[in-house]
């Protein structure tokens, strides 16, 4: 488990690399959706959105992968990094690469979007492509370090990981003191174990909520059970959150889940899609699939969640097709 001191700790190595992020109220960000909104029945006072987006790679995983990579002694650096993502993760570890002088190598899934993989790419980084399984690219990035001797910088389950990923709560606490509800997506569990560990060891009173597809519940699946479910990859590929098709939770991120996140909801492929479509209208919370669940889940599960004044929705990356984006647009 890690601490608050590993996440502040993060905090000093991430200095001047990342974004400090600043939140958005919602109804300022897409004021005539907030009325509409309101009309349904939907109120978003007191909805505030941290746009990590605005991330130099689009998206929030440059925080873990700088802070795993920064942390590598000399000698390990020297050898390179593999690692193994559908896209974000991928950008993350290339870019924190390039920026420290190590190489970078990366396994990613062929259905990766195409504007991942070309980020990727342009960041220096060298490319593996295996089919769409988690575990598929997992097992080629654990061979390739052992037949070159990289070092493996994990998506998610990883210690330096989740304390990057943390210090987006602590930022949320210095923005909004008085936050009630904290909702973030889940995927391999990263993001959603670093907040919550950051948030429930300073102000265990507030309410962390994981969101992810109906498509891909493996980690709902898990927090009810008390014990880590698997989903098959044709399953957990149907969504269109591409950046949460992972087929299980880390070990090291469901032990975290289990003792600082609160509950796990679900939203609906069509519900995903209708609230990228809300926050194409600002240029500033724009979000890809992956990172439109969390919001999602505070619009049309409302139901589901504590009745609360002050919440924030984590829109987790950017990082969106462009003729997707222009169809949001039209």
């Amino acid at each position: 488990m890690i601490t608050l001191a590993d996440i502040h700790s993060a905090r000093t190595r991430l200095n001047s690399v990342v974004v400090r992020t600043r939140l958005v109220p919602f109804e300022h960000a897409v004021p005539r959706v907030s009325r509409d909104l309101r009309d349904m029945g939907i109120s978003t006072a007191g909805l505030f959105l941290k746009p990590e987006n605005q991330q130099p790679i689009g998206a929030f995983k440059l925080r873990g992968a700088y802070n795993k990579i920064a942390a590598l002694s000399p000698d390990d650096r020297n050898r390179g990094v593999i690692s193994y993502s559908s896209g974000n993760h991928a950008q993350g570890v290339a870019y924190a690469a390039r920026a420290l002088g190590v190489k970078s190598v990366i396994v990613m899934p062929g259905n990766a979007p195409h504007i991942k993989q070309e980020a990727t790419a342009k960041l220096g980084a060298e490319i593996v492509l295996v089919g769409p399984g988690s575990d598929e690219r997992k097992r080629k990035a654990e061979d390739l370090a052992a037949q070159y001797g990289y070092i493996v910088v994990p998506p998610y389950n990883d210690e330096h990981i989740i304390a990057g990923q943390g210090t987006i709560g602590l930022e949320i606490l210095e923005d909004l003191p008085d936050v009630e509800l904290v909702l973030a997506p889940v995927g391999g569990g990263g993001l959603i174990s670093g907040v919550a560990t950051a948030i429930k060891l300073t102000k265990p009173w507030i309410k962390i909520v994981g969101v992810e597809p109906d498509l891909a519940a493996d980690a709902q699946a898990s927090f009810r059970s008390g014990k880590i479910v698997q989903f098959p990859a044709e399953l957990v590929s149907r969504t269109v959150a591409d950046g949460l098709r992972t087929q299980s939770i880390g070990p090291i991120n469901f032990e975290h889940i289990r003792n600082y996140v609160d509950d796990i909801i679900t939203v609906k492929e069509d519900e995903i899609q209708q609230t990228m479509k809300l926050l194409a209208q600002n240029d500033q919370t724009i979000a890809e699939p992956s990172g439109a669940v969390a919001t999602a889940g505070f619009l049309f599960h409302c139901a589901e969640l504590l009745k609360t004044k002050m919440s924030v929705a984590i829109i987790s990356g950017g990082n969106i097709e462009p003729a997707l984006f222009a169809e949001l647009r039209d």
